[in-house]
C-alpha cells in the first residue's frame, strides 16, 4: 500500500475538528505505519491540545506526524496517495489541481462529522465526481453501527482505562467533569445540585464552561456550596482529558470529540450537542438518544432521555430531572462498559485504512 497520507483540516470554532484530526494522524502514523502530513489553518488550537506544537513554525514534526501551517496563498505541493478532507473543509484549489495531473489520481476522503441519523448508513462510502476535473470524492461517515465508518479508537485504551480505575482512591463524593457550551443551562444545573445536599466535587473545563459557572456565581472559584464542591481546572491534553473523564463518576461534554471520548470512559455522561441554525440538532440529538437507549428498560430510558433534553433545551423541571437522572446512574454505569464494548466492534481508522487499501 502506498502510504502517503494528507489530512486537511480548518479549525472552524472551538476544538472538535482539530481534536478529531489531531486523533486520527496520530493513530495513522503510531497504528498504521503511514507517512502523515497534517495541514492546519489555525495551529494555536492544535497547540492547546498538543503543547510541544509550536505554533509560529510553518513545519515541525511531532508524535510521528508531520504538521504543517495551511497558508492562504497555498504552494504548489505534491499531493499524497491519500487525502483526507476533514469535514468539507475544501482543499485548496492549487491542490487539486495537483491532483488531477498525476498518472494515478489519489484517494480522495471527506470525512464527514459524526452522527446517529439512519441516512448515515447509506450515504457512507458513496462517491461523487468533481464537477470539473477527472477526480472522484468519498464520504466517509463515522458512526454507531456496523453500517458506517465507526468510531475512533487507539489501540489498548481500554486496557489504560481499566488499569488507571485501579489507582483511583475510594471516594463518597460524586465526582463530575463540567465541558459544556455557553448555552447550556448551567444555573439550572448548579441550583439543582446545591438542593440535592449530596456530596459533590465538579471540575469546570476552561473557556465557556468556566465561564458560564463564573458568571451564576461570581468570583474566580474554586467555590464550596454547602456539599457541593466547584473546581476550574486548566486546558488538558487530549491524553489527560481522557484520564479526568475515567476518574469522574459523571462527565457533562459537548460536540464530537470529548463526546466519544466520554462513552470510551464507560461512566455516565451527559451530552449537549454543537447547536445549529436551522435547529437540525434537535434531530441529531433524537437519533442518539434513540440508540444509546434502546436497550435500556424505560424507566431508565425516560431518564436519560429527560435529561439530556433538558440540557439542550432548558427546563424548568431541572431539579426533578437531576433527581430522575441520579436515580439511574448506577444502572448506567453498567450500561456503559456494554455500550463502549459494542461500540469498540468499528474502529474508524482502522476501517478507513483498509477503505483506502482497496482503493489504491
Amino acid at each position: 500500500m502506498r502510504n502517503h497520507w494528507d489530512i486537511f483540516c480548518s479549525v472552524v470554532d472551538n476544538f472538535g475538528d482539530i481534536g478529531v484530526c489531531w486523533r486520527l494522524a496520530r493513530q495513522l502514523a503510531a497504528e498504521h505505519g503511514l507517512a502523515v502530513r497534517l495541514w492546519v489553518d489555525g495551529l494555536a488550537s492544535l497547540n492547546l491540545l498538543c503543547p510541544s506544537i509550536d505554533p509560529t513554525l510553518d513545519q515541525q514534526n511531532a508524535a510521528g506526524v508531520q504538521i504543517c501551517r495551511w497558508p492562504d496563498c497555498f504552494p504548489e505541493t505534491a499531493p499524497a496517495d491519500v487525502v483526507i478532507e476533514a469535514f468539507a473543509c475544501e482543499l485548496p484549489t492549487v491542490y487539486l489541481q495537483a491532483m488531477s495531473r498525476g498518472s494515478s489520481p489519489p484517494v480522495w476522503v471527506n470525512l464527514e462529522y459524526l452522527s446517529a441519523e439512519s441516512w448515515v448508513e447509506g450515504c457512507h462510502a458513496l462517491a461523487s465526481p468533481h464537477p470539473t476535473l477527472p477526480l472522484k470524492k468519498t464520504f466517509f461517515f463515522p458512526g454507531f453501527t456496523k453500517s458506517t465508518g465507526g468510531l475512533l479508537l487507539e489501540k489498548g485504551l481500554f486496557e489504560q482505562r481499566d488499569a488507571f480505575h485501579t489507582t483511583l482512591p475510594a471516594s463518597e463524593r460524586l465526582e463530575v467533569s463540567l465541558f459544556c457550551y455557553d448555552t447550556a443551562p448551567v444555573s439550572a444545573l448548579l441550583d439543582a445540585w446545591i438542593k440535592t445536599g449530596q456530596p459533590m466535587r465538579c471540575r469546570v473545563a476552561p473557556g465557556q464552561p468556566l465561564a458560564a459557572v463564573t458568571n451564576h456565581l461570581g468570583g474566580s472559584g474554586p467555590w464550596q456550596l454547602g456539599h457541593l464542591l466547584i473546581e476550574p481546572i486548566p486546558f488538558l491534553t487530549q491524553a489527560d482529558y481522557d484520564r479526568l473523564l475515567w476518574s469522574c463518576d459523571l462527565n457533562f461534554v459537548r460536540g464530537e470529540d470529548s463526546f466519544v471520548r466520554a462513552q470510551w470512559a464507560a461512566v455516565p455522561f451527559v451530552w449537549q450537542i454543537y447547536r445549529q441554525d436551522d435547529e437540525a440538532h434537535h434531530i441529531k440529538l433524537g437519533a442518539f438518544l434513540q440508540r444509546y437507549t434502546e436497550a435500556l428498560a424505560e424507566p431508565e430510558s425516560k431518564a436519560v432521555r429527560n435529561f439530556f433534553l433538558a440540557w439542550n433545551q432548558g427546563s424548568e423541571q431541572m431539579v426533578q430531572h437531576w433527581a430522575d437522572f441520579s436515580a439511574v446512574r448506577p444502572t448506567l454505569v453498567r450500561y456503559g462498559k456494554n455500550w463502549a464494548n459494542q461500540l469498540a466492534q468499528n474502529e474508524l481508522t482502522k476501517n478507513l485504512v483498509n477503505f483506502c487499501r482497496g482503493k489504491l
